[in-house]
């Protein structure tokens, strides 16, 4: 049987912002929040290759109930208390009906 899968609201742990950066019209960059609630935010180093398969460390993980930006790519930084952290990667997996269970971000 196909369907959603419940989102284990007691892993939210951290209040916390999600902004998505975007040039403005002034050639500048552009914040606007995609997401100001409680999400699940995990504060472990890592190691990772990019693109270029360059080392890169990251800093942490987020996890956020559902799709915070249908549709696009998420491109930004995360703010926990005062300390912002740039958006390395992000994925969505998916319910067993197809529907996106949770936005996972990984930090730099």
């Amino acid at each position: 049987m196909k369907g959603k899968l419940p989102f284990p609201k007691w892993i939210l742990n951290t209040d916390l912002k999600i902004f998505q950066t975007k040039t403005g019209e002034d050639g500048g960059p552009e914040e606007t929040i995609l997401f100001d609630d409680k999400a699940f935010y995990e504060e472990k180093t890592r190691q990772t290759l990019d693109k270029e398969r360059k080392l890169v460390t990251l800093s942490g993980k987020v996890i956020v109930p559902g799709d915070i930006n249908p549709g696009k790519i998420i491109e930004g930084c995360v703010q926990v208390g005062e300390v912002k952290r740039d958006i390395f990667r992000s994925s969505r997996p998916k319910n067993p009906d197809g529907t996106v269970f949770s936005t996972e971000l990984d930090l730099m």
